[in-house]
């Protein structure tokens, strides 16, 4: 297998996709032809390798990402197989993070989809090249040009045909080669062995004009090739794959194949494009991040000498080896036995054990170099998004931001027993999901869980039954509401009483007012001069802090208020910092009361995709949920995309009603768009109860 491979020999890259586009089968073909697994592995019976948790086996999906590293033509290639769901858009989010280049599985028959767009868009922000790959060629109504035409259109990206298929639908047995002018056909059941040949005499007149298109599209991206190809020279396989690797890189052009990875047809060329077009750690800019010190930006360079940068973008915990945190390494090497610096956390961590995963199975190692992708063992204090690096250069890497949960369940121990295994168990939970929220509530004492969605959350109750052996009863999902003022308003606290036997006294007056959305708290002093101690100003803002937690309207968190500290009173005497936090908060309750205070809901982005007759049905069934669409736009076969705004509360159970709706054909996805205030009407039903 070698030692550390030169950098140029690496590709750091993810397989991402909408959900159901063969995206696991993919990655599971790329193991078996590059020697990692020696049985296929199938999502329909259970048996895939980065699929290995009990719960994607029996849905058919991915929810975790999965580092794998595998080999190909002298490359090493490690490969990070992303969800395509929608609830576990954080997943996909932190693997782009840490990729130098991608894979885009799409449907044949379905072309671009809600999801893959989204995530398309996503890649293209953190600047990824991407390559496409049509899968499920094999597939009834499988059209290799119209999934293209889609790429093109909805995507506004330039894709590069660089095979052709043969055959359609069942018939499909191989592909022609643009770049060689060969055909390659899959006979054996296996796909090992493909046999080269000659292209089928009928595809001959087809296939050279989509060579003459594709060999312009590469020119045009290249000067010196351009000149040569006017001046009508023959431009070599050699010099079209170099201008078509440059400008995949950049970009501009996105090399597109096609194939049937659950039937074994079109890997091994998908790998020889992984390796040719996708970038090697040299190929991306040095990383950026900020020196804690001095807060002034520093760049990593991909090179081995250069100190120390790495990025841990996901926790584990492995039910053998216990914590394992997955690292991208920028610049520099870690050493087993080591001591690494968390700048974030100002810790120092020891580097116990190293791994190169696969899947389940791992590969320790002596050590991770620039530009590789691993596991370390033992890392007590390094969250997802941490940077660790050498003491002696800190840098701190642009951490990843997560969404808002916008769902959230209560669950409660079967019996008390049960209660400490539970608290551990979601501990661990929530250190390996950054979307996944938990708290005890102060009134019920009940323990929340907070989520991205129904799934999401029906995952992680499965998980804790399955995996940490924990039953629970759990409420059912219920919306996270906001709460938030849309008024200045100011108040009094006073707290003047014995604690502890003790006479205590504090006296505070403060104001509240409106934030802009997403700004969260901010607190002013403006007692300044009257020399107030500090540590009482300190114990204000806590008092206040902790009253954000729950609203005055039904007991949700407050966001987006700030908090002016305007007058104090206090006694050297008996004033103490318990007493200033009670005042704070008493104050602070008063005022959010008298300033206007208003709920707020998650509202929904969703794009239901319906046959056409039932269009009319779907969008009535819409607007009786108080969506507004925005859009409608036609799709082939003889569908409708819908898209509108809804109000999370009133999705639940939506799957369901789509499908009656449409004698089981239609199809959504739904993500978080924003937070508005809710009226007047449903306000008071939302706090009151009932339904409306």
């Amino acid at each position: 297998m070698g030692g550390p491979w030169p950098l140029e020999r690496v590709r750091n890259i993810g397989i991402i996709a909408h959900i159901d586009a063969g995206k696991t089968t993919t990655t599971e073909r790329v193991l078996f032809y590059t020697g990692r697994t020696h049985r296929m592995g199938t999502v329909d019976e259970g048996t895939t390798v980065t699929d290995w948790m009990v719960q994607e086996r029996e849905r058919g999906i991915t929810i975790t990402a999965a580092a794998v590293t595998c080999f190909w033509r002298d490359h090493q290639i490690n490969i990070v197989d992303t969800p395509g769901h929608i609830d576990f858009t954080a997943e996909v989010q932190r693997s782009l993070r840490v990729l130098d280049g991608g894979v885009v599985v799409f449907d044949a028959v379905a072309g671009v989809e809600p999801q893959s767009e989204t995530v398309w868009r996503q890649a293209q922000s953190f600047g990824v090249p991407l390559i496409a790959f049509i899968n499920k060629m094999d597939k009834l109504g499988a059209d290799f040009a119209h999934a293209v035409e889609t790429v093109r259109e909805r995507l506004d990206a330039n894709p590069v045909i660089l095979q052709w298929p043969i055959g359609r639908e069942a018939s499909f047995r191989g592909v022609v080669d643009l770049m060689e002018m060969k055909a390659v056909v899959w006979e054996d059941e296996l796909g090992k062995d493909p046999h080269v040949g000659p292209i089928p005499p009928e595809l001959l007149e087809e296939v050279q004009a989509l060579w003459e298109r594709m060999v312009e599209q590469i020119v045009e991206t290249d000067d010196g090739l351009t000149v040569r190809y006017l001046e009508g020279e023959e431009i070599s396989a050699a010099d079209l794959r170099r201008a078509l690797r440059a400008a995949t890189l950049r970009g501009v052009l996105t090399p597109t194949l096609c194939g049937s990875a659950l039937r074994n047809k079109g890997v091994q060329p998908l790998l020889d494009a992984i390796v040719d077009y996708l970038p090697s750690p040299l190929d991306i800019p040095p990383v950026e991040g900020v020196n804690p010190y001095t807060e002034k930006a520093e760049t990593r360079p991909a090179d081995v000498s250069a100190p120390l940068a790495a990025l841990a973008f996901k926790v584990a915990s492995d039910p053998y080896v216990g914590r394992l945190v997955y690292l991208r390494v920028y610049s520099g090497k870690l050493k087993v036995g080591s001591t690494v610096y968390n700048p974030g956390r100002k810790r120092k961590e020891r580097i116990n054990k190293l791994l190169h995963m696969f899947a389940r199975d791992r590969e320790e190692v002596p050590e991770l170099t620039a530009g590789d992708i691993g596991a370390v063992v033992g890392l007590k204090r390094t969250f997802t998004g941490d940077t660790l690096c050498v003491p002696s250069a800190p840098i701190i890497l642009e951490s990843i931001t997560f969404p808002e949960p916008v769902i959230f369940v209560a669950i409660e121990p079967k019996t008390a027993a049960d209660q400490d295994r539970m608290d551990e168990a979601l501990q661990r939970l929530a250190e390996e999901d950054p979307t996944f929220v938990v708290r005890v509530d102060e009134n019920t004492g009940q323990t929340i869980l907070s989520g991205m969605g129904e799934l999401h959350l029906e995952i992680l109750v499965d998980r804790l039954v399955r995996e940490f052996r924990v039953e629970g009863r759990v409420s059912r999902p219920r919306v996270a509401y906001r709460e938030t003022i849309t008024a200045r308003a100011e108040a009094e606290g006073l707290f003047d009483r014995p604690a502890g036997g003790n006479p205590q006294y504090a006296w505070v007056r403060l104001a509240v007012e409106p934030l802009p959305a997403g700004k969260g708290f901010r607190f002013e002093d403006e007692t300044k001069g009257k020399r107030f101690p500090p540590e009482f100003v300190r114990a204000v803002e806590a008092g206040c802090r902790e009253a954000m937690e729950s609203g005055i309207l039904a007991g949700y968190p407050l966001v987006d208020v700030k908090v002016t500290l305007l007058e104090v009173e206090w006694d050297p005497e008996t004033s103490s910092e318990v007493a200033f936090k009670v005042a704070g908060s008493t104050a602070f309750r008063d005022a959010v009361e008298r300033a206007e205070p208003v709920l707020l809901e998650p509202v929904m982005r969703v794009e239901a995709v319906v046959p056409e007759p039932f269009t009319g049905e779907v969008i009535g069934d819409l607007n009786a949920r108080g969506a507004s669409i925005e859009g409608m736009e036609p799709r082939a076969g003889g569908f409708q995309v819908v898209q509108a705004s809804v109000p999370l509360a009133r999705m639940f159970g939506y799957a369901t009603d789509i499908r009656s709706l449409t004698q089981g054909r239609g199809t959504f996805t739904m993500e978080f768009h924003h937070y508005a205030p809710v009226d007047r009407e449903r306000m008071e039903v939302i706090i009151y109860g009932g339904r409306w």
